[in-house]
Formats: C-alpha cells, structure tokens, sequence
C-alpha cells in the first residue's frame, strides 16, 4: 500500500523530517509550512525539544512536519545531531521512522551542507533537497542550475526563500508527487547503518566538489554588507563593546519599554482583586479567591511582559545571525575558564531560561565542555528570576537617572546579571581545574549571513514562550498558590492571638521553624515561607508574598502595595542579602530533573544542587553582614 494511499484512507498522518545544517533557515521554512498549528515538547527520554506541526498539501494528503536539530551530518558529534540521526534511521524511542525527508540547505554555502545530503541519499528513503536563501544567493552573484543538481542526484530539487514563501507551493507539489509513489526500499537497511569510514567521507568529498562543478555556474563572492559588519562586529574592541552595548540594552528595556503593559496589568488584576472583595461575603472562599489566587497568580502574571522583551532581544539576535558572531567574541573570554566560545549561546539562552539553556547545550561536542556548561547554566539570571529582582529594585532602589539618561533601577539590574556571568565563569574555572579537568576544544563554527529577523519567527516565538508561561501560571503556580493558602490559612489562630493569623497557621510553622538557620543572613519567617514554594518555580517567591503579606493584614498584594508592604517591613539590609541569594540560589526542581536527564546521573544534580545552594548562602551572608557594617541595616 503507498504512503499517499494511506493518508487518504486516514489511517495516521503521513510523517515528513526536515533535516539541515543550522543557520540554514530550516525553522524558518518549518514555521512557514505549519504557522500556528505547531505543538512543542521533548522527545522521549531527552530534554531536546521536539517541534511538530501540520500541514494540508494540495491533494489533501495530511502531513505531520518534524523540525530536527540542526545536523552538518549524520556522524553525530553532539547529542543534538544523534537525535536527528537516530529519527532519521527509526532508532529514536517512540518515534516512528519519517516517510519521507526533506533536506534544507544553505544556498550560499553548498560545499558545506552537501554532504549531509549524500548521507541522507545512501539510506534510500524518499528525498526532497531544498535550496534555501536563494535571493541572497542570487545577490552574491551565485548561479545554481537546480536542474542539473536534480538529475545528477536523482532526486527532486527546490529552490525557496522561506522568509517570503517563495518556492514554498512548488515544495508542497513535490511532496505530493513524491507522497505519490510507492515508498522506497532502503538502500541500506537502517539497523545495519554504519558512521561512514574514513575513505567514505573523502568519497562524499569528492562527489560534492563534482556535483559543485556541474551545477554551480558561478559562486559568487560573500555579501559586502556581511563583510563589512563584520569588520566592525568582529572587531577585537569595538566587536565586545558593542556586545556589551546590546546586553546593556536588552537589561535596561526589560525596564523602561515593559512599564507600560505592566501597568495595565497590575490595574486590572488589582481592580479585579477590589471587586472581588467588594462583592462577595467573607468566606474561606473569598479568602481563598482574593488572597490566594488573585494575590500570588496575579504578582507573576504581571511580569509577562518584561519577560517577552529579553525573549525578543534573544530571538533577534538569533534570527539575525549575530548570535554566532557574539560566540566568537566571547571565546577568548570563555578559553580563560576552560571552555570555548561554543558555551556562550546556551549561556545566552539560559538567561531565558535554565532548562533551554542546558538543552542547547546538547549542541557542544566536548563532554567536559558540556558538563561544566550545563553545571553553570543556572547561574545565568532566568526570567524566572526577574519577578524577585523587579519587586525587591522596585521597592528599594529609586527610580532616578544617573549618568544622564540611564536609569539606576536598570542599572542595578544590569549588576545583577553581571554579578551572575561572573560567579558563573569563576565557578567554570574552578571546576575545569579540579573535578572536570581536560583538554580544549579549539571554537570552530560556521559564521552566516546576516539577514533581517523573520518576523514571523520572532512572533511565532514569542507566542510560544508566553503560552509557556502562563501554562506554569495557570499548573505550577496555580498549585502552589493554592496550597499557600491552605497552610497559611489553617489553623485558625487562637483566640486572643495578637499577631497576624499566618503567624499561627503551618506555613508560619514552617516559616519560624527556618528562620533561625536563616537569621543570620537577614532572612526574617515571611522570607522563608516564600522560599520553599520558590524551590518549585522560582517566580513563585512573588507570589507567596503577596500571599503572605495578604493573609498578615496588609492591605492589598500586588505590585506597588507590595512593594511599599516590604520597603515598611524589611531593612534594606535584608533586601540586599535577597538579591544576593537569588543571584546563585538553586534553580527550579525542573532544572534539576533537566540536568540529570541531560547528564544521565542524579550526581551531578545533587551536586549542582549543593553547590548553589552554598554559594547562595555564602553570598546572602557576606552581603547582610556588609550592609549592617555600612550602616543599612535599618528600616
């Protein structure tokens, strides 16, 4: 029976893999074909993401699209590339194998992605090669005979610019006929595939420079605007100022340009907190509602917004090209510490968050360089992070310029992440010199060309990581907010109590039975009662005190009466020793089962754990005991 025959009856969707380089626009053509029907998770047993969507060909045949991590071949190297190999060849767990492939390649740059192309040729399995980026290919002069590529593979040939949709109809046709077919006898059976040998790769070679002669009429020269940004981006002075500049930007946006959303936020879910209090009778109920949901819900979802800026300043750096660029910069930074440049984009990525960060690790081929990249990830400031930072700045660090137009609130900010790449490179240092001593990977990376974002990448993006975070809103915290109140609520105090009701309740328990360990860093039993949720999901600190706040008898929870509640209740002492705690502390429990599922031991888990969690203290307790020596410790 043929595939396309399948589809028509219904049976299941007909599987299509694509398969590239990276930076050859491979996500951008998948996002293309499947806009907005896309789901993302992990592929069985690894925290590598798994990007599927749906599309309807021409004739109707139903298509499920796999975006695989980017591949130069199947000889895989990093644990990224044995994912796409092992789909590829239906060894992957719970995946079955593609009926088909289609191989994206850079069209400025076919001597490097051919081979993989010949490798994917050799299984025998229906193939599709895709020529992407052919404008800028054409504006280098470069001329490409698809026609002579077709018939010299036999296979079909398109050439696309995914970004604009061109070629795209003419992709979906070839799917088609392809779909058509009966499928194709493996040429090489895939349990019996075997990494090619030595002299086969200088065989695969050989065929890519042939294949080049025949078809490549002229291969143009590297685009002048490339050339010349890269003689100031990559710049041994100007190129990390500027880098320095861009990150410097991105901190002081996560202020200025998200005010006004937040605002908007904060006004309709405190109007929603008043009327709730306004219309419903006192009950356990309108406790539960006003108190625990809209209070500690409502103090995250307020920070969507700042959230969204860092995740567009990341997504434009990535889609642009310069992401690359800013890798190469850092290599002399990152060789200091043991590791290469390689290490900066999932370091970039964990400032997002940890656990993409500690996935994108999966990208560097050194198992050291790995381990100790995913071991510093955390320290890297989270947006999960960014809620606790925000509250604490807000309440006690004045919003006024310095410096002419820069604001000290960003500033601040700014310290805080720096103060984290700086533990974070010393922490590397320090264990590339002990536990995790070894030889250095030499950076070798493929740079390309600049190219303005994809629009709808940066919004199919952006759309993704804000479902993200209000699903954890709307699962996690919604939980944890739940079970907040309930052991802040009961039991009921005494009668004649004479300190607020959450003093006498179990999560004040928890709080008073913690806070001598906590005392001398300056943490007081309302910090420690936000601590412990805070070990689930680290934003969720915010919400447990609004919640605490809330249930002790200040009037309202959310951002600005929450800030003037703590700026009345805590020294600015205290306030300093937080964000020092949260600069190292341990990340969410999600990040722990990440580490020890990328690194297949809850060893190294335990041991981030610990480690944090030291430094953490260490760092609360030096900052507390400064303060205090320069005179802040009061209210």
């Amino acid at each position: 029976m043929t595939v396309g025959i399948l589809a028509a009856e219904g049976v299941q969707p007909i599987r299509i893999a694509l398969v590239g380089p990276p930076n050859c626009g491979k996500t951008t053509l998948f996002n293309t074909l499947t806009g907005g029907r896309q789901k993302t998770g992990n592929y069985p047993g690894v925290t590598v993401e798994r990007k599927s969507g749906r599309l309807r060909t021409p004739a109707g045949h139903t298509v499920e699209v796999l975006d695989l991590p980017g591949s130069y071949s199947l000889r895989a190297r990093s644990p990224d590339e044995a994912i796409t190999r092992d789909i590829v060849l239906g060894r992957q767990a719970r995946e079955t194998l593609p009926d088909a492939i289609v191989c994206v390649t850079d069209a400025t740059n076919l001597g490097q992605h051919l081979r993989l192309l010949l490798e994917l040729r050799q299984l025998g399995r229906p193939l599709i090669l895709v020529l992407n980026m052919m404008d800028i290919a054409r504006r280098r002069g470069c001329q490409i005979s698809s026609e002579v590529l077709a018939r010299q593979l036999g296979i079909p040939v398109v050439t696309t610019v995914a970004m604009r949709r061109n070629g795209v109809h003419e992709l979906l046709g070839q799917l088609d006929a392809l779909l058509a077919q009966a499928p194709t006898t493996a040429a090489v059976p895939m349990g019996d595939w075997v990494e090619p040998s030595p002299e086969a790769i200088r065989a695969y070679h050989r065929e890519v420079e042939r294949l080049l002669q025949d078809a490549v009429i002229h291969e143009g020269t590297p685009e002048r605007l490339t050339r010349q940004l890269d003689r100031v981006l990559l710049h041994p002075v100007a190129g990390p100022l500027i880098l320095l500049a861009l990150l410097f930007l991105m901190f002081q946006a996560v202020f200025s340009w998200a005010a006004a959303p937040m605002d908007w936020i904060d006004g309709g879910v405190t109007g929603l907190q008043h009327w709730l209090g306004a219309h419903m009778e006192e009950s356990l109920l309108k406790s539960l509602l006003v108190d625990g949901i809209v209070a500690g819900v409502g103090g995250v979802v307020i920070f969507l917004p700042q959230i969204l800026i860092l995740f567009l300043f990341i997504l434009l750096l990535e889609d642009s090209g310069y992401m690359t660029r800013a890798a190469f910069l850092m290599d002399r930074l990152m060789s200091a510490v043991g590791l290469n440049g390689r290490a900066f984009i999932p370091l970039l990525s964990s400032f997002a968050c940890a656990i993409p960060g500690i996935m994108a690790a999966r990208t560097i081929a050194h198992p050291l360089d790995r381990l100790v990249t995913i071991l510093i990830a955390p320290l890297m400031t989270c947006s999960a992070r960014l809620p606790v930072y925000v509250l604490l700045i807000a309440a006690f660090v004045p919003n006024t310029l310095v410096w002419g137009s820069i604001g000290l609130q960003g500033l601040v900010m700014f310290g805080l992440y720096a103060t984290g790449i700086v533990g974070a490179l010393v922490v590397a240092g320090v264990l590339r010199l002990t536990l995790l001593r070894g030889g250095r990977q030499p950076l070798l990376m493929e740079l390309p060309s600049y190219k303005w974002p994809s629009p709808v990448n940066v919004l199919l993006g952006l759309w993704e990581r804000a479902r993200i975070f209000m699903r954890r809103i709307g699962t996690i915290i919604l939980s944890l907010m739940v079970v907040l109140w309930f052991l802040s609520t009961f039991p009921a105090p005494p009668a004649g109590a004479t300190e607020p009701a959450i003093y006498y309740s179990f999560a004040g328990l928890i709080g008073r039975t913690l806070e001598p360990l906590l005392a001398p860093i300056g943490f007081n039993w309302q910090i420690a009662i936000a601590l412990v949720p805070g070990l689930a999901a680290r934003e969720v600190a915010v919400a447990a005190l609004g919640t605490v706040y809330a249930l002790s008898g200040d009037e309202g929870a959310m951002t600005e009466a929450l800030t003037t509640a703590l700026a009345q209740s805590w020294t600015l002492a205290t306030a300093l020793a937080l964000l020092a705690w949260y600069v190292f502390a341990p990340q969410c429990l999600a990040t722990l089962a990440a580490v020890r599922r990328e690194t297949n031991s809850w060893r190294w888990a335990a041991f981030m754990f610990v480690y944090l969690m030291t430094l953490a203290y260490l760092a609360a307790f030096i900052t507390y005991r400064v303060a205090l020596a320069l005179g802040l410790g009061g209210s």
